[in-house]
C-alpha cells in the first residue's frame, strides 16, 4: 500500500514540481495539496496522510501553527518541514510543534528530496539529522521533565520501555543513523529498525525526532548531554 503524502505550500509551481516528482514513485500517493495552513489542517482531516510536506511561510496559518494543529489531532502523521533557509530558532519551533525534520528548498535536488521523504517514511535520518538532533538537545536544555503528560501525549507506563530500547533511544539525540546505532551497539540493522519501531509505537509518536523529543519531555533521557 503506497504511503499517502499531502503537500502544503503557497507556491503553486513548487507544489506542482513536488507532486510530479513524488507521483513518479509507485510507493507514494499524493492525496492532496494545500496553499495555506488552514487548508492543510482541513485536508489532513479528510485524507489522513502518512506524511505532510509543510512549508513554514504560508498565509492564514503558518506552517508551525499548522504542524501543531495537525500533530494534536493526528500524532502519528509525520511532518517534514520545507523552508527557505536553516534558521535554528525557527526550526526549533517546528520541532517543538512536532516536525520530524526539514528540507531547505533551494539546497536539495529531486534525489535528495526523495531521499528525505523516504527517510522519514522509513524511520531513517533526514536531511542534516545532526542539526535536527541539536535542536532536540536545545529543547532539552529548556524543558523540565513532565510528571503528568496530557492524554494526547500517551504517557509511557514506568518500565514499558526495555533497557535495550532505552539504549537505542539515548543515541537518537546524538544524531546517530540506524547503521551507526547498529555498529555502536553491535546489533544487526534489522534489529535496530525493529527496536525503533517499538519505541515510536510505545511513545505514541510518528518518527525518531519526536521520539527523542518525547523522551526528553518525559525525563527518560537527557538530550544526549
Amino acid at each position: 500500500m503506497p504511503s499517502r503524502v499531502l503537500i502544503a505550500d503557497d507556491h503553486a509551481l513548487f507544489r506542482a514540481g513536488i507532486r510530479v516528482m513524488l507521483s513518479s514513485r509507485p510507493d507514494i500517493e499524493v492525496v492532496g495539496e494545500a496553499d495555506d495552513g488552514e487548508e492543510a489542517v482541513e485536508l489532513c482531516r479528510k485524507t489522513r496522510p502518512d506524511l505532510v510536506m509543510m512549508d513554514l511561510g504560508m498565509p492564514k496559518m503558518d506552517g508551525i501553527a499548522a504542524t501543531r494543529a495537525i500533530k494534536s489531532e493526528f500524532p502519528r502523521t509525520i511532518v517534514l518541514v520545507l523552508t527557505a533557509f536553516a534558521d535554528e530558532d525557527l526550526l526549533l519551533e517546528a520541532v517543538r510543534a512536532g516536525a520530524a525534520g526539514y528540507v531547505i528548498k533551494d539546497a536539495v535536488g529531486p534525489i535528495e528530496l526523495l531521499d528525505a521523504v523516504n527517510g522519514v517514511l522509513n524511520g531513517e535520518s533526514q536531511v542534516d539529522q545532526d542539526l535536527v538532533m541539536n535542536l532536540v538537545r536545545r529543547l532539552a536544555d529548556e524543558t523540565e521533565p513532565r510528571t503528568k503528560p496530557t492524554a494526547l501525549e500517551h504517557a509511557v507506563p514506568e518500565g514499558s520501555l526495555t533497557e535495550r530500547e532505552i539504549e537505542v533511544l539515548r543515541l537518537l539525540p546524538l544524531g546517530r543513523t540506524n547503521r551507526e546505532i547498529a555498529a555502536e551497539l553491535h546489533l544487526s540493522l534489522s534489529t535496530v529498525k525493529k527496536r525503533l519501531e517499538r519505541i515510536i509505537s510505545k511513545l505514541g509518536v510518528s518518527d525518531r525526532t519526536q521520539a527523542a523529543v518525547r523522551a526528553v519531555e518525559l525525563g527518560l533521557i537527557d538530550g544526549g548531554r
